[in-house]
């Protein structure tokens, strides 16, 4: 017991009677060499993969190592007997491997150890980023040579936010926006297959500057460059931190208008209650109303001119005021308005000074509310000479117009 593996050793064996010793009996015998352990595979790529195995005890003239795929044939290589690595390369894509490793000494051949790895599936390439402006970019790539179930875009925000998008595997181009001015992205692409993402690709980019990086307004974003009327990101205060999406005019009057409430179809319901008016509802891109939260903290924040346009057919009026405010919610959301101009008549003067009433609160305790009379939100008087929140396309009791929206702009 206790023989040293892969080792030769002499034997002598004599017999003893009293005080006599017969003549030694002499030989020698070689022990097996003990094999190798702890085999496994690390740094598996999609085409390439390093072997690594614990050496036996015993000195070894080499280290025999045999692999391929499980379910093809398989390729047999020499190591020296001082190495206890193999590196594989030119493997196929996705695929389980069987490897085997032992070694040889003197003829001898040590017990083998298996293991089993799967190669990284074939991934997207040529990841390039495009069309880099401040606050958007183009992606473009290669699809992987083998079909995937999808993308896995990902990247981080300058603040530290980690944001993955999952893609269709027809998408090979996506336009990242909302992104930050003047701030560098790393951004990564990924194909899925079976539930399990490939090794990524990445590349880099640096968004391009602007005047305003934090817009406070559409006036301000007007500013950043010329364009069509659009959604887009304002912050309030010009803080960072405080994001509104919003709809900014930039045609009408010079654009620079915050729209904070546009009637079009009749598709979306107005008939709400104090808190869907008080955070805002709707979609920006059709029938929406922003929010009074909203229209408070961004009124409160400078000198605005608010402008009400109202078409019907091929006719158009518009009416402005300067001077326009929004109280906060402890006052109800009061409405202040200045001086009137314009070709649709002065129908909103008499409400200014009036608090915001909805179907379910109404801060002026009337024993009928406004809101209930005429089915709608708004800044009631006694009751009112306009309610553009109220049925739509009802003509009656000044109602709401066919098409229109109101926004405002600082002066």
């Amino acid at each position: 017991e206790d023989l040293t593996p892969g080792t030769s050793y002499e034997v002598t064996v004599m017999s003893i009677r009293g005080f006599e010793e017969s003549e030694p009996l002499v030989g020698y015998i070689t022990t097996v060499p003990d094999g190798p352990s702890d085999l496994r595979a690390v740094n598996v790529t999609d085409t390439s993969a390093m072997l690594m195995w614990h050496p036996a005890v015993a000195e070894m003239n080499n280290y025999i190592v045999t692999y391929g795929p499980i379910t093809g044939s398989q390729v047999s290589e020499s190591v020296p007997g001082n190495r206890v690595q193999l590196q594989l390369s030119e493997l196929q894509r996705d695929m389980e491997y069987w490897a085997n490793v032992y070694g040889e000494k003197e003829g001898n051949r040590s017990s083998p150890i298996s293991a089993t790895f799967t190669t990284g599936a074939d991934g997207p390439r040529d990841l390039h980023a495009t069309e880099i402006s401040p606050r958007s970019v183009r992606l473009t790539w290669s699809p992987p040579g083998a079909p995937s179930k999808g993308y896995l875009l990902s990247y981080e925000t300058p603040d530290g936010q980690a944001k993955e998008i999952p893609l269709d595997a027809s998408v090979t181009s996506y336009e990242l926006q909302d992104l930050i001015p003047s701030s560098r992205y790393q951004v990564q692409v990924q194909a899925v297959r079976r539930g399990t993402p490939t090794a990524p690709i990445s590349t880099s980019f640096t968004t391009g500057h602007l005047t305003y990086p934090f817009p406070r307004d559409c006036s301000e974003e007007i500013q950043n460059g010329p364009g069509a009327s659009r959604v887009t990101t304002i912050y309030l205060g010009g803080n960072r931190e405080r994001p509104l999406r919003v709809f900014c005019d930039m045609e009408t009057d010079g654009g620079g208008w915050i729209v904070f409430q546009r009637r079009m179809n009749g598709e979306t319901d107005f008939w709400r209650d104090w808190q869907n008016y008080a955070l805002g509802f709707g979609n920006l891109t059709r029938e929406f109303w922003l929010g009074n939260n909203a229209l408070h903290q961004l009124t409160s924040s400078g000198d605005y001119e608010l402008r009400v346009d109202l078409r019907a057919g091929d006719e158009s009026v518009y009416a402005t005021y300067q001077n326009f405010r929004v109280d906060p919610p402890a006052d109800h959301y009061r409405l202040h308005l200045g001086s009137y101009h314009g070709t649709a008549g002065d129908a909103l003067s008499y409400h200014s000074g009036s608090v915001f009433s909805t179907r379910d609160r109404d801060p002026n305790r009337v024993i009928i509310p406004c809101a209930i009379s005429y089915r709608g939100a708004w800044w009631y008087r006694n009751c009112h000479y306009t309610n553009l929140n109220g049925l739509y396309a009802n003509n009656r009791d000044q109602q709401v117009n066919p098409c229109g929206q109101v926004g405002w702009n600082k002066r």
